[in-house]
C-alpha cells in the first residue's frame, strides 16, 4: 500500500465514544514504521493498518447495513483478520469471532442465533458455510484465507484509503463473544465500545505499557477469543507498541523471537512448552520486562520453575469473555508482589466480593462465590433477557461462576467454577484444593478432579492425572497418599492414569468431557 497521509477522524470526533478512534490515536507520528512483523516475513506500517481499516469499512460500508449489524468471521489467523475486526468496529458495526475448530451443527446454531448481515470464511469452508448462512437470512458470505486472497480484500482493493468513522455512543455493541458451552448452549456476550476501551486503557496503566521506549508485543495466541483479540491487540495498538505475529505458537520460534520482544502473552500450556525447550534462559528473555499468563489455572510448580530459570515472575490474572480483564497480580513492585496461585487484586474500577447462598459477604480468606461490578462488565446475553437477568445480582454484581476466596490485601485465589463444585455426602469438595494436593505428588504432572454420580455419596470425586515423563505411579498410590493428607470426604473415592487431559483452544480443562467419560466407570 502506498502512503499517504489521512485521519480517521470526523467532523463529531469529540462526541465520538467508537472503540476505534481510541486505538488509532495510539499509533505513533511515524507511521512509516513497522506495526506488526508476521512470522512469514512481511511487515505492515502503522499506515497500511490505519488504510486497511479505512478500505474495508468503507466497503462495509457500501453494503449499506444497518448500525449494529453482525459480522461474523471463521477466519484463519492473520494481520487481514485483525484489520477487518478494526474496520468492524470503525464502520459502527458488531464483531462475532468464532473459532476455526466449529464444525457444521456449531456453526449452525451460531449463524441462526447472532443473525449476521455478514459472513467472513476461508475459501476452503465457503461451498458449505455460504448455504448455512444464506439459509439462515444472511445477506452476503466473503471468503478471506490466512495468505492475503479472498473475495474480502479483492472487493476492499476498489474502495478509498480514507474513512470517517462511524459514530458510536459508549453503550453500543462493538463485539459477541461467544462462551465455551461447556454447561449447555453457548451464550453470545454482549460487549460494547466503553466495555473495551475501559478496560484497555486500564491495563495500559496497570501492566506498564506507557513507558518509552515502546514496547513490542510478541503475539502468538488465537484471536477468536477474549484473550488474543482484546487483552492483546487493544494493549499494544493503544500504546503505538509494534507487533511480532506469528500465526501459531511454535515455541522455538517464540524463542528465537524473544530477543526482539517486551511483552509475551500466553495461557499456562504455552509456558509450559517453552519451559520445555533447553534455550529458554536469562539471556533468551534478557530484553523481556514482563510476561502474562491466564485463561486457565497456571501450576504453582510452572510459576516456580519460569522464575529459576528466567529469572522473571510471571504475572497471572483473571478475567472472562463476559468482563474482559478483572483482576491482576502487580506490575509495579511498590503496588505489591506477585503471588503464585492467586490472580492478584481487583483492577481499578473492579468492585468484586465472594458471596455466600444467601448473597451475603463471606469474610476474609473464606471461600465463595465471586461476584464483580465495574466498566468492563457486559450488556447481557446476546437474545437472553431471561438469562441475563439470572445472572446479576439485584444491586448489579455479576456472577462469574466462579468459586474462591479473597485475603487480608485483597489477593483472589480462583478454586473452581461452581459447576465443578462436587457435594460429596453432604460436604462441598473444591476440586482445586485437591488438584494442589495431587500435583504436588512425586512423579505427577498435572491433575483434574470431577464429580460424578454415586448412589450413597451422591457424588464422588474421581481424579485424573497426568504422569511426568519417565515416571511411574499407581492410581491406588495417589488415594493413599491423599488419605494421610486430607479430611476423608475430600479424597476421590477413583484415581485414574492419563497421557493428557482434554483441553480447548485456550488451553482449559474440559472438565464436562471428563465427567461424560468416567461417569459409568
Amino acid at each position: 500500500m502506498s502512503a499517504s497521509t489521512t485521519s480517521p477522524n470526523n467532523d463529531n470526533n469529540t462526541n465520538n465514544a467508537n472503540l476505534f478512534l481510541a486505538l488509532r490515536a495510539g499509533f505513533p507520528a511515524a507511521m512509516h514504521e513497522c506495526a506488526v512483523q508476521t512470522d512469514s516475513g512481511l511487515e505492515y506500517s502503522w499506515q497500511d493498518l490505519d488504510e486497511a481499516t479505512a478500505m474495508l469499512a468503507n466497503l462495509l460500508q457500501s453494503l449499506n447495513l444497518p448500525h449494529g449489524a453482525r459480522v461474523a468471521a471463521q477466519v484463519e489467523k492473520s494481520v487481514e483478520a485483525m484489520a477487518l475486526y478494526l474496520a468492524t468496529l470503525r464502520a459502527g458495526l458488531v464483531f462475532v469471532p468464532l473459532n476455526m475448530a466449529y464444525q457444521s451443527a456449531e456453526m449452525a446454531y451460531f449463524i441462526a442465533d447472532a443473525q449476521p448481515a455478514l459472513l467472513v470464511c476461508s475459501a476452503a469452508n465457503f461451498v458449505w458455510l455460504s448455504k448455512l448462512a444464506f439459509g439462515a437470512g444472511c445477506e452476503y458470505v466473503f471468503t478471506l484465507n490466512d495468505d492475503r486472497s479472498g473475495s474480502l480484500l479483492e472487493r476492499a482493493a476498489a474502495f478509498p484509503r480514507q474513512h470517517a468513522v462511524a459514530q458510536c455512543t459508549a453503550q453500543d455493541l462493538a463485539a459477541i463473544i461467544y462462551t465455551s458451552g461447556t454447561t449447555g448452549r453457548s451464550k453470545g456476550a454482549m460487549l460494547s465500545h466503553g466495555n473495551l476501551l475501559s478496560n484497555a486503557r486500564v491495563l495500559q496503566a496497570y501492566w506498564g505499557w506507557t513507558g518509552t521506549p515502546r514496547d513490542v508485543l510478541l503475539h502468538a495466541l488465537p484471536i477468536f477469543h477474549v484473550h488474543g483479540l482484546f487483552v492483546a491487540i487493544h494493549a499494544a495498538l493503544i500504546s503505538g507498541s509494534k507487533m511480532l505475529w506469528l500465526a501459531r505458537f511454535d515455541p522455538r520460534t517464540v524463542l528465537a523471537l524473544l530477543p526482539q520482544a517486551t511483552v509475551f502473552m500466553g495461557v499456562p500450556t504455552l509456558y509450559v512448552r517453552l519451559l520445555a525447550e533447553p534455550g529458554l534462559d536469562r539471556n533468551a528473555v534478557r530484553n523481556m520486562r514482563l510476561f502474562i499468563s491466564g485463561s486457565a489455572p497456571l501450576l504453582i510448580e510452572t510459576f516456580q520453575e519460569w522464575q529459576r530459570r528466567t529469572g522473571h515472575t510471571i504475572l497471572e490474572r483473571y478475567g472472562m469473555s463476559e468482563t474482559i480483564m478483572l483482576t491482576s497480580n502487580p506490575y509495579f513492585t511498590e503496588t505489591g508482589p506477585r503471588i503464585g496461585g492467586t490472580v492478584g487484586q481487583p483492577l481499578p474500577g473492579v468492585q468484586l466480593r465472594a458471596t455466600d447462598a444467601q448473597g451475603s459477604t463471606v469474610g476474609v480468606g473464606e471461600i465463595g462465590d465471586i461476584e464483580v461490578r465495574g466498566p468492563g462488565v457486559f450488556c447481557g446475553y446476546w437474545n437472553m433477557p431471561e438469562k441475563t437477568a439470572q445472572e446479576f445480582s439485584a444491586d448489579g454484581y455479576f456472577k462469574t461462576g466462579d468459586v474462591g476466596r479473597v485475603d487480608a490485601n485483597g489477593y483472589v485465589t480462583i478454586v473452581g467454577r461452581s459447576k465443578d463444585l462436587i457435594i460429596s455426602g453432604g460436604y462441598n469438595v473444591y476440586p482445586a484444593e485437591v488438584e494442589g494436593y495431587i500435583n504436588a505428588l512425586p512423579g505427577v504432572a498435572e491433575s483434574a478432579l470431577v464429580g460424578v454420580p454415586d448412589a450413597d455419596f451422591g457424588e464422588v470425586g474421581v481424579a485424573v492425572v497426568v504422569l511426568k515423563s519417565g515416571s511411574t505411579v499407581q492410581p491406588a498410590a495417589v488415594i493413599a497418599q491423599l488419605k494421610a493428607t486430607l479430611a476423608n470426604f475430600k479424597v476421590p473415592k477413583r484415581c485414574y492414569v492419563v497421557a493428557e487431559l482434554p483441553r480447548n483452544a485456550m488451553g482449559k480443562v474440559q472438565k464436562n468431557v471428563l465427567r461424560e467419560r468416567y461417569e459409568k466407570s
